[in-house]
This record gives structure tokens, sequence and C-alpha cells, in this order.
């Protein structure tokens, strides 16, 4: 159950609706939930959390699961990765996300040449070397999070340059269409 407020802040279940916490929660899993989970982690009702639950499969943007007896849901992960691509595009001049991407490269080979490493796998195994202090385990450990969320975002990026001119074309499509219906 969600807390009460304290000292005048506002808790999630205030401010979002019990379907938008359940939305909120699914599109954070990492493994597939049931009902009940889902239900605890968004505060709301079982009723109401199976009914979004249906309506999100419906709508192909959840999946179930079967696993025995128990039926679990998870994201549409591929579904995911194409809404975040789309929302780059979407929010970003192409500029900007050439700029981006050319920062995030330029981060990557400061710390290949600070460690003098290729990878964040190999900064990972140098943890293990015992002449490391504990502020340069949890400086190198800070490092390999950034690098991994780096290289995700890079090949968000990555993709969203290579699409960008197709979402482009496809938009201006959808808008002639539009224009063509209404005339």
């Amino acid at each position: 159950m969600a807390t009460p407020p304290q000292n005048g802040v506002t808790s999630w279940t205030e401010t979002m609706s019990a379907r938008e916490r359940i939305r909120s929660v699914v599109e954070t899993l990492r493994e597939p939930r049931s009902t009940n989970w889902i239900s605890e982690q968004a505060d709301a009702a079982w009723s109401t959390t199976n009914q979004e639950l249906q309506d999100l499969v419906d709508q192909d943007r959840l999946q179930r699961v079967e696993v025995g007896d128990t039926t679990l849901y998870q994201p549409d992960y591929t579904r995911l990765l194409f809404d975040e691509i789309r929302t780059l595009i979407e929010e970003n001049a192409r500029e900007e996300l050439r700029s981006e991407l050319t920062a995030i490269t330029e981060e990557i080979e400061a710390w290949q040449e600070a460690y003098a490493i290729e990878t964040w796998e190999e900064l990972e195994q140098s943890l293990a070397d015992s002449d490391l202090s504990s502020a340069e385990l949890r400086e190198r450990r800070d490092v390999i999070g950034f690098w991994r969320e780096n290289e995700q975002d890079r090949q968000l990026i990555k993709h969203a340059l290579e699409l960008y001119s197709d979402v482009e074309t496809a938009r201006e499509q959808m808008t002639d269409a539009v224009d063509r219906a209404t005339s």
C-alpha cells in the first residue's frame, strides 16, 4: 500500500489514476509478472488491474505468458523499442541526434583512454584488482553504469537516425492523405 503524503509531498497514488499507475508499472517490467504483483506495485484494485491488463493485451501493448497454472504479463519489448525510437525522432531534430551521438562517443572514448581499455566489460573485470581503493571501485562502478547507458542510448540514436527519413516521409504521406480527405 502507498504511504500517506508527508510534509506536503503528494504520493503517486494521488497524482495518477489507478490505470495510469498500472501502465507505469507494466512499462518498467524486466520480467513477466502476475496480476497480483502488478496490482500491489500499482496500489490498485485487483479487478481494475486485471481489466487494464486485458485492455493492454487487446491493444498489443502487453503480452500474456502462461507458466503452468499462472498467467503472467510482460511488455511487448519490440513495440517499446520502436516507440522509443519514434519519440526520439519526433522530439529531436536530426542535427540534435547527431550532436548527442557525438557527445556519447566522446565520453566513451575518454573512458577508454582514462582506463586504457576498450569496453565496459574490461572495466568491470578491473574491479577485481586488489590494489583499488574503495573510492576507485565506486568511481569505476559508476562509470560502468554510465557507459552501459550510453551504449544503449547510442544504439537507439543510431536507429533513430537510420529511420529518420523514412519516418519523415511517412508523416508527410499521412498529412497529405488528411489534407486530401478534408479538401
